[in-house]
């Protein structure tokens, strides 16, 4: 299920916001510069599948997406339990890094735990299947896939390099919530 949490940066016990409905989620990521929408998760496709399939089967929400923001690079991240580099990833992906260009994610399936933060208050985003959403550029954030992932995740850059992270070295990601799956 996903589920909108939304703290205080610097005390993750005090709890501002919590919801798992999926029109207050938009509305108070909205309020923060982030887009989250629900597309339709029809295709059967497992975690491991070749990235032509899983863009095949989204091609038109995805030049839906590359009409509207003129996008650049489309590729696939999919990730099960047994990939050799999971804890490789898990941990590059862990840290708090921010992008030049705005970072869109939509779960194919599984689930993974998107955690911004913006002013003084950190949004963590437990997506699952279904669930798009777009990190403004120059936005801190990092990801957690858990420890034994399992997610199809489609992403879309404005940078033909695609996924280029700038590191701040700040520590807050190890303060607050993990997907423990």
């Amino acid at each position: 299920m996903s589920v909108l949490r939304v703290y205080t940066d610097h005390d993750i016990t005090n709890l501002l916001f919590t919801t798992d409905n999926k029109e207050k989620m938009a509305a108070q990521l909205a309020e923060a510069g982030v887009r989250y929408e629900q597309w339709e998760t029809d295709a059967e496709l497992e975690p491991g599948a070749p990235q032509e399939d899983v863009i095949a089967a989204y091609k038109s929400d995805i030049d839906r997406l590359i009409a509207e923001n003129g996008y650049q690079t489309v590729d696939v991240i999919s990730l099960n339990a047994d990939h050799p580099q999971k804890d490789e990833f898990r941990k590059k992906f862990l840290s708090e890094h921010t992008h030049s260009e705005d970072e869109v994610r939509f779960f194919v399936a599984g689930e993974g735990l998107f955690t911004l933060h913006i002013g003084e208050k950190v949004y963590e985003v437990h997506c699952t299947e279904g669930d798009l959403i777009s990190v403004p550029a120059n936005t801190t954030h990092w990801f957690d896939m858990g420890p034994n992932p399992g997610f199809i995740a489609i992403r879309l850059f404005n940078n033909p390099d695609g996924w280029v992270a700038n590191f701040t070295g700040s520590d807050i990601a190890d303060r607050f919530n993990r997907l423990d799956n």
